[in-house]
């Protein structure tokens, strides 16, 4: 008997200036079962992101075009039930946290990144944002 369950994967962009991230990023999301799209800029993301239906935007905070902040508004402007993770390397404003539904320091994900995107796939974009566990100087009040 052929069984009707759907194996749809569920589709995750990455948006990064970092060719290696992006690398990496895709490799490990791949591992666990994600589909994975890249893009190696802002503009390059949000044409992805409008063309295809990802279910999830992994994006950096510190990009030259337009930095996480302005990106994440857009996309959630344009789509507000994407559920949108920023991952960053850099101090981020307290008030960029809060337009995203998740935030990883660069030096957590390899750790927590999976979890954190499986524990957002099975939660409505309606609920506050998740901030990793990280001490309070990686994020500014501004």
């Amino acid at each position: 008997m052929i069984s009707s369950v759907s194996t749809t994967k569920k589709i995750i962009l990455c948006i990064d200036d970092d060719e290696g991230i992006l690398h990496y990023l895709k490799a490990l999301l791949e591992r666990s079962g994600y589909a994975v799209l890249t893009a190696a800029s802002a503009r390059q993301g949000l044409s992805l992101m409008t063309m295809c239906n990802c279910d999830m935007v992994l994006l950096d905070y510190e990009m030259p075009e337009m930095n996480g902040h302005d990106l994440a508004s857009e996309i959630k402007r344009i789509r507000p039930e994407l559920m949108v993770v920023l991952l960053s390397g850099y101090d981020v404003p307290t008030h960029t946290v809060a337009v995203v539904d998740a935030f990883l320091p660069k030096l957590e994900a390899p750790r927590q990144l999976v979890a954190m995107i499986a524990e957002l796939c099975n939660r409505t974009a309606s609920r506050p944002p998740v901030v990793a566990n990280i001490s309070s100087d990686r994020t500014q009040n501004a």
